[in-house]
C-alpha cells in the first residue's frame, strides 16, 4: 500500500512512515483485547467509518457502547488521488470475519436534499454522482470507498453517508444566494452549500457541552489542509466560508479561497487555460503552496525566513481575521470562537497571530494557556467579559460512527 500517516492531522502535523497492507493486519490482536472477545467469534458489533479525502484514506472501526462509540481499530493511508485496491478490505481482515455491522462513509457533497445521515442505495450513490462536477475529487473517492466496502463485504452490508453539507442545508437565504439570475442558478443549483459540517457541528455540540441548554453564538474554525469557518446561533448555522464548491474563503493549503471569479476569466480568456488546467491550480497549486512557492505544510512555512513563506502565512492568519470580523456582524456578537483541525488544535502561534489586534471586541488570549495547549480541550483566552477561545479537538469519525449508530437504531425500531 501507499506511505501511511499515523499523527493528528495533514498539513504538517502528522508524521509519515513508509508502512505495508501489513499495517492494517497488526490491528486483529489489539481489536480482540479491546472487545474482550477472541477474534474466531463472529459477532457483528462494529461500525466502520471510511473517511476517503484528497490525499489520504482514514478507517476507524468503532464498538458501541452506553457512553458513545469506542474506537478499537484505525488506520491511515496516503494516496496519489485512487484509492489503495486492499486498504479497507486488509483492514476489514484485520477485524476478523462477520465484525462489521455497518459502514458510514463521510461524503463531502450531497447538495440541500440530504440534511442528515442516509441510509446508501443506488439512488443515493447516483446522487452522490450528480454532484461530481462540483466536488470531483472528493466524491469520487467517496464513491470508490462505497463499492470498495461492497467488495469487501459483500452488497448486503449496510452502509450510510454522512454528508459534509448536510449541517449547512438550511443556511438563510441571504447567506446561500449568489446575485446571479434567479432562474439560471435555480435551474443548476447555482448556490452556496457549505462543507466541514461534520466538523463545525462537532465543535458546537463540544463547546455546549461546557454549558448545557444554553445556547449562544460561536465562531468556529476548522483548519488544516481544508479551512473553513462557520457563524452558529444556538445550534443554526448562519453563515460559512465555503460555498458551491470547497474552493472558496479561507486561504488552503493548495487552495485559494476567496478569488474573483474575474481572475478565472482571464486565465481562460486571456491566458489560454482550459478547464482542466484552471481547475488542476486551484485546486493542487494555489493556498499556502502557492504563495510560498514552496509547500503547504504550515510547520515548514512557519520554520522559514523567506518572505514569500512569511506572506503566505500572514495572509491565511488575515484571511480568518477577516472572516471573524465578518461573522462578529452576522451574529451580533460571539460567545465564543472554537478553534479545530490540524492547525487549529496544533499550531498556538497561528492561533495567537489570527486573534492578534482584536483586543476592540474583547477577544484576548491567554498567551501562557495558548502555548500549553496542543491537540486538547482546553480554554484559552485571558479572563474577562469577552468571548471564551476554546481549542476542541474534531473527531469526525466518532460522530460519524454515532450518528451511522442512530440512523441503523431507528430504522430497526420501524422495521
Amino acid at each position: 500500500m501507499s506511505n501511511m500517516l499515523t499523527g493528528p492531522q495533514p498539513n504538517g502535523y502528522a508524521t509519515r512512515g513508509n508502512h505495508s497492507a501489513m499495517r492494517y493486519a497488526g490491528h486483529a490482536a489489539s481489536v480482540a483485547a479491546a472487545t474482550g472477545m477472541p477474534t474466531a467469534i463472529v459477532t457483528a458489533d462494529v461500525v466502520l467509518t471510511v473517511n476517503a479525502g484528497s490525499s489520504s484514506l482514514r478507517l476507524d472501526a468503532f464498538v458501541m457502547e452506553g457512553a458513545g462509540p469506542r474506537r478499537i481499530a484505525n488506520a491511515h493511508d496516503a494516496h496519489d488521488g485512487a484509492l489503495p485496491d486492499d486498504g479497507v478490505a486488509a483492514f476489514v481482515r484485520a477485524l476478523g470475519p462477520g465484525r462489521v455491522a455497518a459502514v458510514c462513509h463521510r461524503v463531502v457533497h450531497g447538495g440541500t436534499q440530504f440534511r442528515g445521515p442516509t441510509p446508501i442505495d443506488d439512488a443515493v450513490v447516483a446522487e452522490i454522482a450528480r454532484y461530481l462536477p462540483l466536488a470531483p475529487i472528493h466524491n469520487r473517492l467517496a464513491l470508490q470507498g462505497i463499492a470498495a466496502v461492497r467488495i469487501a463485504l459483500g452488497s448486503e452490508c449496510r452502509q450510510v453517508a454522512a454528508f459534509d453539507t448536510a449541517f449547512f442545508a438550511d443556511l438563510p437565504a441571504v447567506a446561500a444566494t449568489y446575485a446571479l439570475p434567479k432562474e439560471l442558478a435555480a435551474k443548476h443549483e447555482l448556490r452556496r452549500f457549505g462543507f466541514h459540517g461534520l466538523a463545525h457541528q462537532s465543535l458546537w455540540q463540544q463547546w455546549q457541552a461546557t454549558r448545557p441548554g444554553r445556547g449562544g453564538r460561536i465562531i468556529t474554525l476548522q483548519l488544516g489542509a481544508g479551512c473553513s469557518a462557520a457563524a452558529i446561533q444556538d445550534g443554526a448555522p448562519l453563515d460559512t466560508s465555503m460555498g458551491m464548491t470547497p474552493l472558496d474563503g479561507l486561504v488552503m493549503a493548495t487552495r485559494p479561497g476567496d478569488l474573483d471569479p474575474g481572475v478565472v476569466l482571464y486565465m481562460h480568456d486571456a491566458l489560454g487555460m482550459d478547464g482542466g488546467r484552471v481547475n488542476a491550480i486551484l485546486t493542487h497549486e494555489s493556498g499556502l503552496l502557492g504563495v510560498s512557492g514552496m509547500t503547504g505544510d504550515m510547520r515548514a512555512l512557519l520554520a522559514s525566513d523567506d518572505p514569500s513563506a512569511r506572506l503566505a502565512v500572514d495572509l491565511f492568519c488575515y484571511r480568518v481575521r477577516k472572516y471573524i470580523g465578518a461573522y462578529l456582524a452576522v451574529l451580533g456578537g460571539a460567545d465564543a470562537i472554537v478553534f479545530g483541525g490540524g492547525i487549529g488544535e496544533h499550531s498556538p502561534e497561528i492561533r495567537q497571530r489570527i486573534l492578534s489586534g482584536m483586543e476592540w471586541c474583547g477577544i484576548e488570549l491567554d498567551h501562557n494557556r495558548n502555548n500549553s495547549v496542543v491537540g486538547v480541550q482546553a480554554r484559552i483566552n485571558a479572563t474577562g467579559n469577552g468571548p471564551e477561545v476554546w481549542v476542541m479537538p474534531v473527531d469526525e469519525a466518532a460522530e460519524m460512527a454515532a450518528a451511522a449508530m442512530r440512523l441503523l437504531e431507528t430504522a430497526s425500531q420501524h422495521a
